[in-house]
């Protein structure tokens, strides 16, 4: 049993069918004007949106409303801001997928600021530190991947040949509360439902791994692994399936509860430079190259670190996704590894060849993957291992 493990700051936390109608009392604890940032069509599109600008009006709040189309860019966040800044907003509210959440996160944060995001953003500016406070926020996510909800990360992006994905974090940008509302992913079609499903079980999965992970976090991966092995492929296959969008939404919090508190590893640190210079969304980034990093992780393992207690938790997982707990260590890591190749195809994630990535991109790709997920990874990759998780999907 490991004594000692630290866990940052969480949201509060609201969870269940129609909680969403929480939303007027809570925005009242801070006051009467609101900011809400939705994705640019997915939620306003819904009846769910007309039903929350009444609650609205009939509890005398006013609100301004931006949306936000595609991933966030810095650019977009500092003019958005600067559009904003002489309105004082008392809460901010951000309803939609992983780009609206982080979107609405990073200008929460910077309100009150003077600085660009840019000024803050890792490994892109002078990185100052953080020491604005950020204006209340409130995160209600309308998928089940990123688990942005339950994060410090303000995840923006730069797209083309110098692009970048980056992060401007801090502890103070976590949501005061996450509202996840099932019922708010019944619009979600089956390709989106396995991009953000893939997600959400790819940072269940490289978090139980994860060289920081501890009984805690392993608690929660294990509980939101097994509800994705039960419902994904179920939600997928038939998405008017509330049980399993609810099982989902559930496994896609507790991923983002996870990989803020011990990391990500080798396939979120590949996703990263695959979203900046192509336009793959980061789903569908993680999705693809899942079971190849799987397996080069394993057998990197059985190689150089063979007594690894990862090999330990891969081989867990394997038998939670075969039901077969009678399964030796070596064959359950490899039914894990055939389980995700099996879930990739079922669900028609596109390959990378798919999305634009030609051979000759290899060395830009893992010359840029060793960010700070890449630190995380339950063993150092050398490049030619690197380059073979992504050669693999071509």
């Amino acid at each position: 049993m490991q004594t000692s493990f630290s866990i940052s700051r969480l949201p509060r936390i609201e969870f269940g069918a129609g909680k969403i109608a929480m939303l007027t009392d809570i925005c009242q604890q801070f006051g009467n004007n609101l900011l809400i940032v939705t994705g640019a069509s997915s939620f306003t599109h819904t009846p769910a949106w007309a039903q929350l600008q009444l609650r609205l009006h009939e509890a005398h709040l006013r609100f301004t409303h931006i949306s936000v189309a595609g991933e966030p860019t810095p650019q977009f966040i500092d003019t958005t801001v600067l559009q904003l800044r002489n309105t004082h907003f008392d809460v901010v509210v951000g309803i939609g997928g992983g780009s609206a959440l982080d979107a609405a996160k990073a200008i929460a944060g910077l309100l009150a600021s003077a600085h660009s995001v840019l000024d803050y953003l890792e490994g892109v500016g002078p990185e100052l530190t953080y020491a604005e406070p950020s204006t209340p926020f409130i995160a209600i996510p309308t998928t089940a991947g990123t688990g942005s909800e339950a994060t410090k990360n303000a995840v923006l992006s730069t797209h083309g040949a110098l692009g970048y994905k980056k992060s401007f974090r801090d502890e103070s940008l976590v949501p005061e509360y996450a509202i996840i509302d099932p019922d708010l992913l019944a619009s979600c079609p089956p390709a989106l439902i396995a991009a953000n499903g893939m997600d959400a079980f790819t940072q269940l999965l490289e978090a139980f791994v994860s060289i920081k992970a501890h009984p805690f976090t392993d608690a929660l991966a294990i509980s939101g692994i097994e509800a994705a092995s039960q419902h994904l492929l179920n939600w997928y296959h038939h998405p008017s399936a509330t049980d399993s969008a609810t099982a989902m939404a559930y496994s896609a919090l507790l991923s983002g509860i996870c990989l803020a508190q011990v990391g990500l590893g080798s396939v979120h640190g590949l996703a990263a430079p695959l979203g900046a210079f192509f336009p793959i969304p980061h789903g569908v980034a993680c999705g693809t190259i899942l079971a190849s990093a799987t397996d080069t992780n394993i057998q990197a393992l059985r190689l150089r670190l063979p007594t690894s207690n990862a090999l330990r938790k891969y081989a867990q997982v394997g038998r939670l996704l075969a039901q077969n707990n009678e399964l030796s260590d070596t064959t359950a890591q490899d039914a894990l590894i055939n389980i995700l190749t099996t879930w990739t195809s079922t669900m028609q994630i596109p390959r990378l060849g798919d999305c634009g990535v030609e051979l000759t991109d290899c060395a830009r790709i893992v010359a840029n993957s060793r960010g700070n997920s890449m630190k995380t990874n339950p063993i150092t990759l050398t490049d030619e291992e690197i380059g073979g998780i992504i050669k693999q999907r071509l």
